[in-house]
């Protein structure tokens, strides 16, 4: 069986460094492993208009945004397939017959809708959309037969759902769909980056996210006003390290180079760590140092987009060819979804049958 991924991104806005950690870095390597048969990287924007149908423009012009963003990371369009979700029809045609082999009370129960009802304040107005996406979603992946599907742990029980999808499938018209399993960021740090404001997730909506396309100097005032631990009121308080965002950025982020390049007087983060825990070490040097190796990562990302914005028309195209092959892809998955519900009427005189 071919090896296949199948991730994305919703084009609500520019893609920041929780993205980057907790799933753009991992494909770029899955994509340069050369493990995988193939791989398909979508922009969601139909599943982005499931809560911003009113404001369609927000979606349209964030599109090109993402892919910039997508390129600049290092996805290959020569090894990987972007493309745009809403010029897939077939994908809405999945979704469709999906939503019969789900419950409504199933789709209530998904931790992850929950939460994002909450966040977003929805309560009894929410969009029936938006409650669907994990059978959107579902559509998305098994269009293309992934195997894979590089996410964040918030995104397990998205892809649980799915999995029961194509077993129900599976179940009542033969094997058809496979099942797909979520791969997880290797460093625990970066299974979901909090927000710079101390909040549990970093997101374009509560503004608390540091960009991949941030300036410099963004990034350094951001880095410089995160919460940090609020007991750790002078340089010699014993500070908390744990839960402490500036320390869960620098697991994610820092390697040993960068102490031996910008904190030679630590062997480690464990001794940085262990110095803050004891007292006698500041946030600000912790900050500053948070700061040199946040703009060591994303200096040459923000550069390869910067090179990438010259280069808009090759973006379209880009955008343009891979959209065309994922259709070709998903109307083959399409095509046999149809013969196993003996719904492909017209096919080898099928009514006659």
């Amino acid at each position: 069986m071919k090896q296949i991924i199948l991730t994305g991104d919703r084009p609500t806005g520019r893609l920041h460094v929780g993205h980057y950690v907790g799933s753009l870095k991992e494909r770029v390597a899955l994509q340069n492993a050369g493990q995988y048969d193939e791989i398909y990287i979508m922009i969601a924007d139909a599943q982005a208009l499931t809560d911003n149908a009113e404001h369609p423009e927000k979606v349209r012009q964030n599109i090109m945004q993402v892919a910039l963003d997508y390129l600049a990371c290092g996805i290959d369009p020569d090894k990987s397939t972007i493309f745009i979700q809403s010029m897939i029809p077939e994908l809405t045609e999945l979704t469709f017959y999906y939503m019969n082999l789900v419950t409504l009370s199933r789709v209530q129960r998904n931790p992850t809708v929950k939460a994002e009802i909450r966040q977003r304040n929805f309560e009894a107005s929410i969009p029936v959309g938006f409650l669907c996406y994990p059978i959107s979603q579902a559509a998305d992946i098994t269009a293309f037969r992934a195997t894979a599907v590089p996410a964040g742990e918030d995104q397990e029980p998205m892809l649980e759902q799915c999995r029961e999808i194509v077993r129900r499938f599976n179940e009542v018209y033969g094997e058809t769909l496979v099942e797909p399993q979520i791969v997880l960021p290797s460093n625990q740090a970066c299974l979901r980056l909090p927000g710079i404001d101390g909040k549990a997730k970093m997101s374009k909506s509560l503004g608390n996210c540091i960009y991949l396309s941030d300036e410099p100097e963004e990034i350094k005032a951001k880095v410089m006003s995160m919460f940090t631990d609020p007991t750790h009121l002078r340089k010699d308080d014993p500070g908390h390290t744990e839960g402490n965002p500036v320390f869960i950025y620098l697991e994610a982020f820092s390697r040993p180079e960068h102490f031996a390049e910008f904190l030679p007087e630590y062997s480690g983060l464990e001794e940085l760590k262990e110095h803050y825990r004891r007292g006698g070490l500041g946030d600000v040097t912790v900050k500053k140092f948070l700061n040199s190796v946040m703009q060591a990562e994303l200096g040459h990302v923000r550069e390869r987009r910067k090179l990438w914005e010259q280069r808009l028309p090759e973006v379209y195209e880009i955008l343009k060819a891979g959209t065309e092959a994922a259709r070709s892809a998903a109307a083959n998955t399409l095509h046999d979804v149809r013969h196993a519900m003996q719904i492909d009427y017209f096919e080898h005189a099928g009514l006659l049958n």
